[in-house]
């Protein structure tokens, strides 16, 4: 059953011209909770190849602002509001991403990013865990007062103590874990929703 649900949604994202099959989990996370919107800026974080860049943009349209981040390349997108930086993430004093976008701020910060995969549980896990912290800092710099943030993030130990800190910015916090992952993997998301803007300085970061 697991193998047929990741070949069901491999064969799904070649038909309908995704990169990636995880497109459909943005998709299926976005249409329960309603956290993106037409005209959004949206800011993906670990964007390659581009999957979920091609699901937000079939989202906020003509009038939303897409900008991927990434340490590898993509390949261009055929829309003029997406754009892409090729950057790490741990930078993020280097990335200026505030001024990149058009209002100064982010609506939505999506983050899939994960880490090279050793195959030793307890270091994997925190790995993820410190790239989901980073997710959370950036987006705690960039976004709007009552904005979201989606953050991959693994099961374990560390969990708990990372959905806390994501509970100190953002009102609503749910653990989601969509049709389109695979049964078997630890894999889930943590969204936040309606983010408690506050003050933060930019150079502390990272």
């Amino acid at each position: 059953m697991r193998e047929r649900q990741r070949e069901y949604y491999y064969r799904l994202a070649k038909e309908r011209g995704y990169r990636s099959r995880a497109a459909f989990k943005l998709l299926q996370i976005s249409k329960k909770y309603g956290f993106i919107d037409e005209g959004y800026t949206v800011v993906d974080l670990g964007a390659s190849p581009g999957g979920w860049l091609q699901a937000a943009r079939s989202i906020v349209g003509e009038s939303g602002f897409i900008l991927g981040i990434d340490l590898k390349p993509i390949e261009a997108l055929p829309w003029h509001n997406v754009e892409f930086l090729v950057e790490d993430i741990n930078q993020f004093e280097d990335l200026k991403l505030s001024q990149r976008l058009p209002k100064g701020k982010a609506d939505v910060v999506l983050s899939d990013v994960s880490p090279n995969i050793s195959g030793a549980w307890e270091v994997d896990h925190a790995k993820q865990i410190e790239l989901a912290k980073t997710s959370l800092r950036i987006a705690s710099a960039i976004l709007r007062p009552r904005g979201s943030l989606l953050v991959k993030a693994f099961q374990g130990d560390l969990l708990e103590g990372f959905v806390k800190e994501v509970k100190q910015s953002f009102n609503v916090v749910k653990i989601v874990k969509p049709m389109a992952s695979r049964t078997k993997s630890s894999e889930l998301y943590v969204l936040g929703l309606k983010f408690r803007s506050h003050s933060i300085d930019l150079r502390e970061i990272g």
